[in-house]
């Protein structure tokens, strides 16, 4: 059932003892999204612990710094960024059907949860956390301000995505206001790169394959390739746009092989053409122009199935 921003304040000041759930390979829109919360509830003295299915890259420990451990038996679960069910993962997979509220901003959200709170409109589901933590006449501190930067900055690619609006501007001119270091925080988000993700684009370029008289750019990398440079699976959303940003290309393609024969597509578009719908007919889903689903099989076959969808939206042959 769909619930408004005063409902779920009022579930939130009912309630003591919060799970809150975040989506499998973990970016600053999930994690920003669920600590902000976290922070916000340990401020009203509720019990609330964060879960992820995998491991949270070194790179945003600074978002749970300062939270509290706290154990406790959870009587109300919440999931922050998850549109579906299946990217909880399998460790967060005993959740799937006692999701009590979903709080999310994907257009496909699946509505998984016996209440759910979805705003399409919002660049990032950081926006919509603000103004829940608002509606709790809870201050915003230094550390929530950080988590709610995080995800909308990461969420909107530095403000650079079609999906940035004015209110994402004036929320994140906000939060700077609260102490945030949008400096550090994007030079950490966006500008620092260690070795292995260096030696990872270098790769990425030299596998880049066009089709579609250019206006389609594919990158394959097999997991033999990434365990040889010694990438971690959540270093490698970075070339995810790298495609996409060719001139001239219209349809950016990542495919990561997460296992053998099992890959995560990263899909990036021009703002003309909608990313999610492309990915949903693979199961997946995401936003107009990032989107991203995982499939399996042969990759011959997958990238036949891919580029047989890709026909039917740009013409002609690959």
């Amino acid at each position: 059932m769909e619930v408004d921003l005063k409902e779920i304040v009022d579930l939130l000041n009912n309630h003591n003892n919060f799970y809150i759930l975040t989506h499998l390979s973990p970016d600053g829109d999930t994690l920003g999204s669920a600590y902000a919360l976290c922070l916000a509830l340990q401020k009203l003295n509720k019990n609330v612990k964060v879960l992820c299915n995998d491991e949270i890259p070194e790179k945003y420990s600074f978002l749970y710094k300062d939270v509290k451990l706290q154990n406790f038996k959870p009587e109300f679960i919440i999931s922050t960024d998850v549109a579906d069910t299946k990217l909880l993962g399998d460790k967060l997979a005993i959740y799937s059907n006692k999701v009590d509220l979903c709080i999310d901003h994907h257009v496909l959200n699946s509505k998984f949860a016996d209440l759910w709170y979805i705003d399409p409109n919002a660049a990032a589901t950081c926006e919509i956390i603000f103004s829940i933590i608002n509606n709790l006449n809870v201050e915003i501190d230094k550390d929530i301000a950080t988590c709610i930067y995080t995800g909308i900055s990461t969420d909107t690619g530095c403000f650079r995505h079609i999906n940035a609006t004015s209110k994402s501007y004036r929320i994140a001119a906000e939060m700077i206001d609260h102490g945030a270091d949008a400096f550090s925080i994007n030079r950490l988000m966006f500008d620092t790169k260690t070795k292995a993700q260096l030696e990872l684009e270098r790769l990425a370029i030299e596998k880049i394959e066009f089709s579609f008289e250019g206006k389609c750019a594919m990158i394959i990398l097999t997991k033999d390739e990434l365990d040889k440079i010694g990438i971690k699976d959540s270093d490698t959303n970075g070339i995810s746009s790298m495609p996409r940003g060719i001139k001239g290309v219209l349809i950016g393609i990542t495919l990561r092989e997460k296992e053998k024969n099992v890959f995560k597509a990263s899909v990036r578009t021009d703002e003309t053409i909608d990313a999610s719908m492309i990915c949903s007919q693979f199961g997946g889903g995401g936003h107009k122009c990032a989107a991203g689903f995982i499939i399996q099989g042969c990759i011959f076959e997958i990238k036949e199935k891919i580029q047989d969808c890709i026909a039917k939206i740009l013409g002609g042959k690959a």
